[in-house]
C-alpha cells in the first residue's frame, strides 16, 4: 500500500506520517529514507529535530538524489520524508524535470508498502522568479503523479490529517 502525506511547511505532516507507518508496519522496524542535504546551520537543526523524534524506531537511510535506488535497498515499510526535499535536490543537481519524473513515477511502480511526505507548494502566489516558479511546477506535477498511484492521501494542517482518497 501506498500512502501520501500532503500539506503546508510546519503542517504536522512528518509525524502523523511517521506515526502512520510505524502502526501500519506493527513488528517490523520500518525504513526511513531521508533525502535532505544540509547546507546552513538552520537547516542542520530542522534535521536533528527529525533525528530526536524518530529515535530508534526506524532504520534510517540518508539518500538525497538516488531515490530508486535508496527505496530499493528497502526491505520493509519505508518512509520517505521527503518528496519535495528530492525534487529540491534534483533541480540542485541540475537533472531535467523529466527524469526526475520518471525516477518518481518508477518508484511509485515499486511493490511493499510506502509512505511518502509532500509539501503542498501550490496554494500561494505565483513565484516572482524562474527556479522558484519551476519548483513549484515540479511540485505540483509529482504531487499529481504521487496522488494518482497512492492508495490513501491525507492533507495536513494545523497537526491534522484529512483523508482525501
Amino acid at each position: 500500500m501506498k500512502t501520501l502525506f500532503i500539506g503546508g511547511i510546519k503542517s504536522g505532516k512528518s509525524r502523523l506520517a511517521e506515526a502512520f507507518i510505524l502502526e501500519q508496519a506493527a513488528t517490523e522496524k520500518p525504513y526511513y529514507l531521508a533525502t535532505t542535504e544540509f547546507f546552513d546551520d538552520e537547516m542542520q537543526a530542522r534535521i536533528q529535530i527529525h533525528q530526536q523524534r524518530r529515535q530508534d524506531l526506524f532504520v534510517t537511510l540518508e539518500e538525497p538524489v538516488k531515490l530508486f535506488e535508496a527505496v530499493q535497498k528497502c526491505r520493509g515499510p519505508v518512509l520517505i520524508e521527503c518528496v519535495s526535499m528530492w525534487l529540491n535536490n534534483q533541480l540542485y543537481h541540475q537533472i531535467p524535470e523529466e527524469d526526475i519524473l520518471q525516477e518518481l513515477d518508477t518508484v511509485l511502480q515499486l511493490t511493499g508498502n510506502m509512505v511518502l511526505v509532500h509539501n503542498e507548494v501550490g496554494l500561494s502566489i505565483v513565484a516572482d522568479n524562474r527556479l522558484a516558479r519551476q519548483f513549484v511546477d515540479l511540485s505540483g506535477k509529482a504531487a499529481q503523479l504521487m496522488g494518482q498511484h497512492c492508495d490513501q492521501v491525507y492533507f495536513c494542517s494545523a497537526g491534522l490529517k484529512m483523508k482525501m482518497k
